[in-house]
């Protein structure tokens, strides 16, 4: 109702403006030429005219929207669209006679009634009160269709963003399945109370995997802990062969990154950087603050990389996804040599999650990297503080 008062309002206020307009125009005419037209003679006519047309217009706009002059039913739209002129057309003549509006013309001899003489004299300044409101209903409606339909591509376009996600999301979490798999099958014939502690390990990155498939982003700190059951899965298997380092800044562990990407470049440096080497290898976890954004850093001193060698699936949907969560403000690069190691570095817009963002995290990917261990307290750290 309050809407519909404001449009009304405006309505009336341009037609105000109309016949101002038309009023000056009449007396400015008449004094020019000598006349004696009074000051509220000039302006009484064109008011009255306008003002019945401005509570005439909330009803040409309902009719121009109900029956757009538009295929496929143009046919039967001209035809309503006339039949409304003319009644609105005679509908202005008698109220105006009702207020007792003036003529603008009425010759002296005549004694006939005034109402088809208003009718024949304001007929075709009437086509350019009713026909202008039905263009401008149609101008409206265009534009509501437009923002309606770019709405509806907007809303289309992030389900799509959020399926992607959720399918590159998905195809890290088998991937990462089946090597973990790989190595408790070594493990299992050789040290079972091992093989059971990273079965366990892995019962806690799947939780966390799988406790929300829609949640794209965690802090630094859920990640890492993560990371931590990753690395004490492949410190089981590789044993002292594999040594790890992290430099996190404290103040860092709050800020948004996306699940899993971390662990996936982490696996990357151990997979393909460690496993190889004939000699302990290191895999060192670096995150720190440059400028506005959160830079993550994975190094390791193992086999490097290979000249023409590709990135493997975790690297690649780490890439697509960033690309989708950040857009141009991400970067993931990797560099290295044949036997000098490779390092990925990540670089996203930091932002630290607020509290009650990191409980929804916390609620929806819940890990305790300790719970349902046999040997947690046994289990030698894997990840020191050092620089």
């Amino acid at each position: 109702m309050k809407a519909f008062a404001r449009r009304f309002a405006l309505v009336f206020a341009l037609w105000t403006l109309v016949s101002i307009c038309g009023g000056l125009a009449d007396y400015l005419y008449s004094f020019v030429l000598g006349g004696h037209l009074s000051f509220w003679g000039a302006f009484r006519r064109p008011l009255t005219e306008q003002w019945i047309w401005a509570a005439l217009t909330p009803l040409v706009f309902f009719i121009a929207h109900h029956f757009p002059l538009s295929r496929p039913h143009l046919t039967r739209a001209i035809g309503v669209h006339v039949t409304a002129f003319l009644l609105l057309s005679l509908l202005h003549c008698v109220l105006a006679e009702v207020v007792g509006g003036p003529l603008a013309v009425l010759p002296a001899h005549y004694t006939g009634p005034t109402l088809p003489l208003r009718f024949f004299e304001e007929f075709y300044s009437d086509i350019w009160m009713y026909w202008p409101l039905v263009c401008i209903q149609a101008l409206m409606d265009s534009h509501a269709r437009a923002r309606e339909k770019e709405r509806q591509a907007a809303q289309l376009e992030s389900l799509l963003a959020r399926s992607h996600l959720a399918f590159l999301r998905a195809q890290i979490q088998p991937h990462f399945l089946f090597n973990t798999l790989h190595a408790v099958s070594a493990l299992i014939r050789i040290d079972a109370l091992a093989a059971e502690d990273m079965v366990a390990d892995l019962a806690e990155i799947l939780r966390a995997c799988s406790a929300e498939s829609g949640l794209q982003e965690t802090t630094l700190r859920r990640e890492l802990d993560l990371v931590a059951c990753y690395l004490r899965i492949q410190q089981r298997r590789f044993g002292d062969r594999l040594r790890v380092k992290q430099v996190v800044a404290p103040e860092l562990l709050d800020a948004a990154v996306p699940a899993l990407v971390l662990q996936s470049i982490v696996e990357n440096a151990v997979i393909h950087g460690v496993a190889p080497l004939d000699r302990p290898g290191t895999v060192e976890i670096t995150a720190y603050r440059r400028d506005e954004q959160l830079v993550l850093q994975v190094e390791d001193d193992g086999m490097g990389m290979r000249s023409g060698a590709s990135a493997g699936i975790g690297l690649a949907n780490a890439r697509r996804r960033m690309c989708e969560l950040y857009g141009t403000e991400q970067s993931l690069s990797v560099t290295g040599a044949p036997g000098q190691g490779a390092a990925a570095v990540v670089c996203i817009p930091l932002r630290i999650l607020p509290r009650s963002a990191q409980l929804e995290v916390v609620t929806r990917e819940h890990t305790d990297t300790d719970s349902g261990r046999r040997s947690a307290c046994a289990a030698e750290p894997v990840v020191a503080a050092g620089s």
